[in-house]
């Protein structure tokens, strides 16, 4: 594990503040990080509302173009604003709690052939991200944890994600990679923070 518990926990806690803070309009209030805060990293923030664990926004950066602190500042704020849903009201901020996905940088998975794919995926483990031409689409580990998707499935999933057919992943053009996440979030709202192993809950994403 890359990230202690430590870390986790300062990291969900600047998401909840930089999500709070974009909400309410006012100004973001300085964090002290260690140095991995200053290391470029991916990162995801969800919100979840509270107790029904229903999504309610989930934005990131898969890619570790910024340092960690930026990109979980920037996927919080962003989470609010999630296209799926209408942007996140001041009065929703205690009904909702945040989950912070910090990522490892993506890899390509290398087969001879597509139908070997499923067999580089480990369900539980393993995020993915499929792109074909101008398609992109991502899955956080969670997901097909938490639908009780095999590698199959999960692999189709993240292809209609992308806007292709399920069975896009078929296709030679079709370029999938993996990454792993390690996740923390809030027991409830801005409450006791923990780290969420996929084997002992659902949690969705």
């Amino acid at each position: 594990m890359r990230y202690s518990d430590a870390d986790g926990e300062l990291a969900v806690r600047i998401a909840r503040e930089s999500l709070d803070a974009f909400v309410e309009g006012r100004d973001l209030r300085s964090f002290v990080v260690p140095g991995v805060f200053q290391e470029k990293a991916g990162a995801f923030v969800t919100l979840n509302l509270y107790p029904s664990r229903e999504l309610r926004g989930c934005i990131g950066y898969p890619e570790p173009f910024f340092p960690l602190l930026k990109s979980v500042v920037k996927a919080a704020e962003g989470s609010a604003e999630d296209p799926r849903f209408p942007p996140l009201r001041p009065e929703e901020l205690a009904k909702v709690v945040v989950e912070v996905s910090l990522l490892t940088p993506p890899q390509p998975i290398e087969v001879r052939k597509p139908k070997e794919l499923p067999k580089h995926i480990n369900v539980g483990e393993d995020g993915l991200i499929v792109a074909q031409g101008p398609y992109r689409g991502l899955l956080l580990p969670q997901v097909p944890v938490e639908w009780g998707w095999d590698a199959e499935e999960f692999l189709s999933e993240a292809c209609m994600k992308a806007g292709l057919l399920a069975d896009a992943w078929f296709e030679p053009a079709t370029r999938v990679k993996k990454f792993q996440a390690e996740i923390f979030t809030e027991v409830e709202p801005r409450g006791a923070i923990v780290r969420h192993r996929l084997d002992a809950g659902h949690a969705r994403a």
